[in-house]
């Protein structure tokens, strides 16, 4: 077996905190993973229908309808019907992700960026620059 290089297990070391960090995040707002990135994609396409919704997470529409059902039980997400026609429903956000405790899904990304912006530029583009390219060469390889 070859020996892994520092590269590559700061990068598995960076992976492995930030998928713990959202894991915790996760379990303290008591959502699922699917329910997470549903948060995340109707917060970022305010009005989203279900069936674009359902694209995004790649779910059945009877798994998007349970899941925002049980969202709306919660109160974290509200249906609107739509003005033009109401066999169309519209999907918003009734928590601000920005703002706490929904923030906690992304302050491991945030602090990420701070800890990113106390780099030199220099050192941080070199570093996104290795990165990519080493990104590229294996997904080439998929």
């Amino acid at each position: 077996m070859a020996h892994t290089s520092a590269l590559v297990s700061a990068l598995d070391e960076y992976v492995a905190a930030r998928d713990a960090a959202v894991a915790k995040a996760r379990s303290e707002l008591s959502v699922s993973e699917l329910e997470a990135s549903a948060l995340t994609c109707i917060g970022e396409q305010p009005g989203i229908r279900p069936s674009v919704l359902r694209g995004h997470l790649g779910v059945t529409a009877a798994g998007v309808t349970t899941m925002v059902d049980r969202l709306i039980g919660r109160g974290l997400v509200r249906r609107e019907l739509d003005a033009d026609d109401r066999r169309v429903n519209h999907i918003y956000l009734e928590v601000d992700l920005d703002e706490e405790p929904w923030v906690a899904l992304q302050r491991f990304a945030l602090d990420t960026e701070a800890a990113v912006r106390g780099e030199s530029a220099d050192a941080a583009d070199a570093a996104a620059q290795l990165v990519r390219r080493i990104t590229e060469r294996v997904s080439a390889r998929v």
